[in-house]
C-alpha cells in the first residue's frame, strides 16, 4: 500500500479543529452582563455578590493589571433544551497557552458559594444535567485580571510586576459570556482522536499504527461536516475496535495523580496565591463528582490553612473529599520549600508544622515528601526526612539539568549521615502532565529501572500559577487504563505507587550526596534582602524558643505558643521556592522584607521580655548568649557578667602606603589597595594567602544567562571580570576594646561600597562590615580570596554538618558546579592548615583549584550581589549589607564555632544576678541546635542536639531542673519504639553517629 500516513493525519487534524472541536456546544444564547471593577484591592465574595451592577456587552476591555471585576451573568434556558446538558461558557479573552499565568476567574451562585473555576483551558461551567426549559439562571464571576509576565518572548524586563508601578492600562477583552448545549458524544469523540492521533504517532510503522490510521480514516468517513452532533457516535464506533484493544503484558504503568503546582508566590503575589488555591480547588472537587476514578492531590499546608481561613465554603468541600479519600494531603510539609538555603531547624519546623495541620484537620500523616519543584536538594535531607518519620521522597526538578542525565528514576538517596530514602523521579520529566501520547512515550521510553521494575508516577495537571487537572486529561486517563501500543494509566495514591515500587525493586540503586540542579545556581544570591532576612529571623526564633523555655522553667512565665508558631509559619511560608530564592516579582519581595521586619521585631520583644524576666531588677550589666558557643566565657543559653580577656591590644604598623595589622594570632597586611596581601597564623608562621595575590579582592562580573535572569548563572559569566582595586579613601581607628578597624571607601561604575575590616585582640578572624550602594544593571559582584592551600575538597557548613566537594573538574559531573551553596562556612583545608571564610547572609560561592609556580592555590569567592532584570527589574538596587570575614588557621570545629557566633548578637540587659544555662551540651563536635518547649503543649522540653565533625562522638546533655522522664523522639517530637536515653542526675548520656541529629524529650518534675 502506499504511504498515507500524513494524508491521514493531515485530515483528522483538521476536521477536528475546524467541525469537531466547535460542535461540542451545538447550541448557544448569550448571558445579558453587567459588572463592577473595583478600584483596589479583592473584597469577600458576600460583598462582591451585594455590588452594584452596570450593563456592559461582550467585547468589551475590562482589568487593569492586578484588578478584579465583578460580572453577574444572567440568562434564561430556552425550552428547546429541556432535558439537554446545559453550560456556561465564558471566555474572559484567555490565551490557551497562559493556564496560570494570566486571567483567571471563579463562579460562584448568589449564595455565595462557589462551583468552580475559569482559566484558558477550563471555561466551562456546569448548570445543569438536564435543564427545565424557561430556568432562569443567575451568575456571579469574580474574574482577576492578572498580567501576563512570562510572555511569548519571555524574560523582558516590566514594572507589571509591582501593583505600585503597573499601567492602568485594560489588559483583556471578553469573548463569550454564553448558556450553551454540551454535547457529551463530541466532546468524547474529540477525545478519541486525540488519544489516537498521539498514539500513532509514538508508534513505529507496523500494524499497529496501521489499524489506528485505518480507524481514523473510517472514522472520518461516516463523519457528516454539517451534521457533526448526529454522525459523532457512528464516527465514535469506527474507533471502538481500536481503543478496546488491550496493552501488552509488559507496558509501562503509570500511575496518575491529579495535580496543580501552585507556587505560594512567583509571578503574583501572595494575596493572589490565595485566591489561585480557592479557584483551583473549587474546580478539582467538582472534577472529583464528575469523574468517580479521579484522585486529586496537594501539598503546602499553609494552602490548606489559607483555604480554611479565607474561603471556608471551599474548604468545607475539600475537607470532606479529603474524608472520602479523593482529596489527598501531600507531602507534609508547610510549603513545598527551597531546601538549600533554610536552615536544619526551618527544614524542621516545615515537616513538624506541615504534619501538625493535616494531622489536625484531617487526621491523616503524609508518608512522603512532595517537591516536585525546587532548586536542588540538600544532601542533610534524607537523615530529616527519616527522622520525621517519612517513607519516601518525590521531585522532578533535576531532569532540569543543562548538562548531565541523572541516572535513576527509582533509587534510594543516601545522605551525609548515611541515612537513605526511597526516591522517585517521573519519568516523564514533567509534574505539569496533560497525559499526552508524547508523555506517556517518554514516560516508558526514559524509565531507567525498567529490568526490574515498571511503574512511575505522573502529575496530571496544569500548574505553576494553578488550574489543575481538566475533564480532558480524566476523559484521556479514562482511554489510556488498558490500551494497547501505550503505557497503561491509573489514578492512584502515590503511597500506593510507592509501596509496589519498593516491593519491585527490594536493591535499589543508590545516590549519594547532594541533589545538585545544574540550573538556577544564581537562586544563591538574587535578591539579598529576602536571604538575609531569612537568615535573621531563622536565628531569632530560636533564640526566642531558647530564652523563653528557660524563663518558662526557671521563672515561672507563660510560654508563647501562639506568638512563636505564627513566627515561624511566616518565616517558613517565606522560604518557599520561587521566595527564598529570590525569583518572584518586585511585589512579592517587597513585602517579604516588610514582613522579615516584622518577624524580628516581634522576636526580639520575645526575647528581650524573657531576658528580662530571667535577670530580674538591677543594676548589673548581664551579657546573654544564645549562640550554640561560649562567648567570652559564657556559656550557650547562660548570662553573666563579661571578664575582659587579657588580651593585648591589636598592634599596628604603616607599610608601603598600606597597615599591617598583628594579635597573638594573627599577622595581616592590608595593602594601600585596601586588599590583604598577607595572612599569617602566628604559631607556625603559615601564609594563607597564595603568593602573588591578594584576597578581599571585589570582582565584578558581566551576568547575562540565555534565560531564566533572576534564576541562572552561566558559565561564561568568568569571561569578563572587572577587579575592584580603586580606593577612594582608606582610614584606620582604633576601639576602645583594643581592636583595630580599617574603613576603605570604593566607587565603580554607578556604585558605591564601605568596608570595615576589623581585627580583634585574640581573635583568628579578619571580620569584614560591607556597606553596598549599588545601582548597577547585569552584573554579578563577588569577593575573591586566594588561598595558599592544597585543598582537595570544600567543606561547605550544610543543614545539621557539612558537604564537601571536590576541587577538580575532572568529570562534567563537577565542572557543572561551578556556583554551590553553604550556610555559615566554607573551609578550605590542607593536613595540618585551613582557613575559612564565615559569613551572616551569604550562601552562595564558587572555588577554583589553581597551578603556579609555587604550587597548587585554592581561590574561594563569596557571591555578594546580582542585578537582574527579571522578573524584578530593580533586583537589589539600593543599600546592601554583608558581615563576612577571613578565619585564618581554621579547622572544621572553629569554623563551625566562628560562623554560629557571627550570626548570634549578644544582646546586655541591666539585672540582677547572671543566668545559670538550662541546657550544658559536652562531647568533642556536639552542638545544640534548639531548645524549646514540645509543640502539644504539655510543657515537656524539647533539646535538639547534632554531630558536627562527620566523626562518631560521645558526649553527655544535662538539664537544669528536675526530670521526671526522658526519651529520644522523632522531629514531629512523636515517641519512637527504641528504648530510651541512658538517664542519671539530670543527665543523658549520649552516643551519635557522624552527622547524626537526635531530639530528646524531657518531662519535668513538677
Amino acid at each position: 500500500m502506499h504511504d498515507d500516513i500524513s494524508l491521514t493525519t493531515g485530515r483528522v487534524k483538521r476536521v477536528l479543529n475546524e467541525r469537531i472541536r466547535p460542535s461540542v456546544y451545538s447550541d448557544s444564547v448569550p448571558f445579558e452582563v453587567s459588572w463592577h471593577e473595583l478600584p483596589g484591592e479583592p473584597i469577600p465574595a458576600v460583598e462582591g455578590i451585594a455590588l452594584d451592577y452596570t450593563p456592559t456587552q461582550v467585547g468589551a476591555a475590562w482589568g487593569a493589571a492586578w484588578g478584579t471585576t465583578w460580572f453577574r451573568l444572567r440568562g434564561q434556558v430556552p425550552e428547546s433544551w429541556a432535558g439537554r446538558r446545559v453550560e456556561a461558557v465564558i471566555d474572559l479573552g484567555f490565551d490557551a497557552n497562559m493556564t496560570g499565568f494570566q486571567c483567571e476567574g471563579l463562579i460562584y451562585r448568589p449564595d455565595g458559594i462557589t462551583i468552580k473555576a475559569l482559566n484558558p483551558r477550563n471555561q466551562w461551567v456546569p448548570v445543569s444535567e438536564s435543564a427545565e426549559g424557561g430556568e432562569q439562571l443567575e451568575l456571579f464571576l469574580e474574574a482577576a485580571s492578572n498580567p501576563v509576565l512570562l510572555d511569548y518572548h519571555p524574560f523582558l524586563p516590566t514594572e507589571q510586576g509591582d501593583i505600585l508601578t503597573s499601567s492602568p492600562r485594560k489588559l483583556y477583552t471578553t469573548r463569550r459570556m454564553d448558556l450553551a448545549v454540551f454535547e457529551p458524544v463530541v466532546h468524547d469523540l474529540v477525545l478519541d482522536l486525540e488519544v489516537l492521533l498521539d498514539l500513532q504517532a509514538e508508534l513505529p510503522e507496523g500494524p499497529r499504527r496501521m489499524q489506528i490510521l485505518q480507524a481514523l480514516d473510517n472514522s472520518m468517513d461516516v463523519l457528516d461536516l454539517q451534521r457533526i452532533v448526529d454522525t459523532a457516535q457512528a464516527a465514535r464506533d469506527r474507533l471502538a475496535q481500536v481503543l478496546a484493544a488491550p496493552a501488552e503484558h509488559s507496558a509501562h504503568q503509570i500511575s496518575a495523580i491529579g495535580h496543580s503546582h501552585i507556587d505560594s508566590a512567583w509571578l503574583w503575589p501572595l494575596r493572589e496565591t490565595i485566591r489561585k488555591v480557592s479557584r483551583t480547588c473549587s474546580s478539582m472537587v467538582e472534577l472529583l463528582d464528575y469523574d468517580d476514578e479521579f484522585l486529586y492531590g496537594m501539598s503546602s499546608a499553609q494552602q490548606y490553612a489559607w483555604l480554611k481561613e479565607h474561603r471556608p465554603e471551599v474548604w468545607d468541600r475539600v475537607k470532606k473529599a479529603v474524608a472520602d479519600g479523593r482529596f489527598l494531603p501531600l507531602g507534609g510539609m508547610w510549603v513545598e520549600s527551597d531546601t538549600v538555603m533554610p536552615s536544619g531547624e526551618s527544614l524542621v519546623r516545615q515537616f513538624l508544622y506541615g504534619q501538625k495541620f493535616f494531622r489536625d484537620e484531617f487526621g491523616i500523616t503524609s508518608a512522603g515528601v512532595w517537591l516536585p519543584d525546587s532548586f536542588g536538594y540538600s544532601p542533610a535531607l534524607p537523615q530529616l526526612m527519616r527522622r520525621a518519620g517519612f517513607e519516601w521522597f518525590f521531585t522532578q526538578k533535576i531532569s532540569w539539568n543543562q548538562q548531565n542525565k541523572f541516572p535513576h528514576h527509582s533509587f534510594l538517596w543516601e545522605g551525609i549521615d548515611g541515612s537513605r530514602i526511597f526516591s522517585h523521579f517521573p519519568s516523564m520529566d514533567t509534574y505539569n502532565s496533560q497525559l499526552s501520547g508524547e508523555e506517556v512515550a517518554k514516560a516508558s521510553r526514559q524509565f531507567r529501572e525498567s529490568r526490574l521494575t515498571n511503574n512511575s508516577i505522573a502529575p496530571v495537571g496544569w500548574g505553576d500559577g494553578g488550574g489543575g487537572t481538566t475533564r480532558e486529561m480524566t476523559g484521556k486517563a479514562r482511554r489510556l487504563a488498558n490500551l494497547e501500543g501505550s503505557a497503561t494509566v491509573k489514578w492512584e495514591h502515590p503511597n500506593d505507587f510507592f509501596d509496589r515500587a519498593q516491593q519491585e525493586l527490594p536493591s535499589p540503586p543508590v545516590w549519594v550526596g547532594e541533589l545538585y540542579l545544574e540550573l538556577h545556581r544564581a537562586t544563591l544570591t538574587s535578591q539579598h534582602q529576602t536571604k538575609q532576612g531569612n537568615r535573621r529571623t531563622e536565628q531569632l526564633l530560636v533564640e526566642a524558643e531558647l530564652w523563653a523555655a528557660t524563663a518558662t522553667i526557671y521563672a515561672g512565665a507563660e510560654y508563647p505558643y501562639e506568638r512563636i508558631d505564627a513566627l515561624w509559619q511566616t518565616v517558613l511560608l517565606h522560604q518557599f521556592h520561587d521566595i527564598l530564592p529570590g525569583t518572584s516579582i518586585a511585589w512579592v519581595h517587597r513585602e517579604v522584607v516588610a514582613r522579615y521586619g516584622q518577624v524580628i521585631e516581634e522576636a526580639e520583644a520575645l526575647i528581650g521580655a524573657a531576658q528580662q524576666t530571667l535577670a530580674g531588677t538591677g543594676t548589673t550589666s548581664l551579657t546573654f548568649n544564645g549562640a550554640a558557643f561560649a562567648r567570652a566565657g559564657i556559656p550557650f543559653g547562660a548570662a553573666g557578667e563579661i571578664c575582659a580577656a587579657e588580651h593585648e591590644a591589636v598592634q599596628i604598623a604603616e607599610h608601603e602606603g598600606g597597615y599591617l595589622l598583628e594579635n597573638a594570632l594573627v599577622r595581616i597586611f592590608v595593602t594601600a589597595e585596601g586588599l590583604v596581601s598577607s595572612a599569617i597564623d602566628v604559631a607556625t608562621g603559615r601564609e594563607t594567602i597564595a603568593p602573588g595575590q591578594v584576597a578581599n579582592l571585589l570582582q565584578l562580573h558581566q551576568d547575562f544567562p540565555n534565560m531564566w535572569d533572576a534564576w541562572d548563572v552561566d558559565k561564561y559569566y568568568r569571561n569578563q571580570v572587572t577587579d575592584l582595586r580603586a580606593v577612594d579613601s582608606m582610614e584606620l581607628s582604633r576601639e576602645a576594646d583594643g581592636s583595630v578597624t580599617l574603613e576603605i571607601l570604593r566607587s565603580f561604575s554607578n556604585s558605591k561600597i564601605e568596608q570595615q575590616l576589623v581585627l580583634a585582640p585574640g581573635s583568628r578572624t579578619l571580620q569584614i562590615k560591607q556597606s553596598t550602594d549599588w545601582h548597577e544593571a547585569e552584573k554579578f559582584l563577588k569577593v575573591s580570596f586566594p588561598l595558599d592551600i592544597r585543598a582537595e575538597h570544600t567543606i561547605a557548613e550544610t543543614q545539621f554538618g557539612y558537604h564537601q566537594r571536590v576541587t577538580h573538574v575532572n568529570t562534567s559531573w563537577e565542572a557543572a558546579k561551578f556556583e554551590t551553596s553553604m550556610h555559615r562556612f566554607v573551609l578550605a583545608q590542607e593536613p595540618g592548615f585551613g582557613a575559612a571564610l564565615i559569613n551572616d547572609s551569604i550562601y552562595g560561592f564558587d572555588v577554583t583549584r589553581d597551578s603556579t609556580e609555587a604550587g597548587i592555590s585554592t581561590t574561594l569567592r563569596l557571591s555578594l550581589l546580582r542585578a537582574p532584570r527579571f522578573p524584578d527589574p530593580e533586583t537589589d538596587q539600593g543599600r546592601q549589607t554583608h558581615r563576612y570575614g577571613l578565619v585564618i588557621g581554621a579547622d572544621i570545629a572553629s569554623a563551625t564555632e566562628a560562623g554560629a557566633l557571627l550570626n548570634s548578637a549578644a544582646r546586655v540587659i541591666q539585672g540582677a544576678t547572671p543566668v545559670a544555662p538550662l541546657v550544658t551540651l559536652d562531647g568533642e563536635g556536639l552542638v545544640v541546635s534548639s531548645v524549646k518547649l514540645a509543640s502539644d503543649r504539655s510543657g515537656d522540653l524539647v533539646v535538639r542536639v547534632y554531630e558536627s565533625l562527620g566523626r562518631r562522638a560521645r558526649g553527655s546533655l544535662k538539664i537544669n531542673a528536675k526530670i521526671a522522664a526522658a526519651s529520644t523522639v522523632s522531629l514531629l517530637e512523636d515517641a519512637l519504639p527504641e528504648d530510651g536515653p541512658e538517664v542519671a542526675d539530670a543527665e543523658v548520656r549520649l552516643a551519635l553517629g557522624a552527622f547524626e541529629v537526635r531530639t530528646v524529650r524531657f518531662g519535668l518534675a513538677s
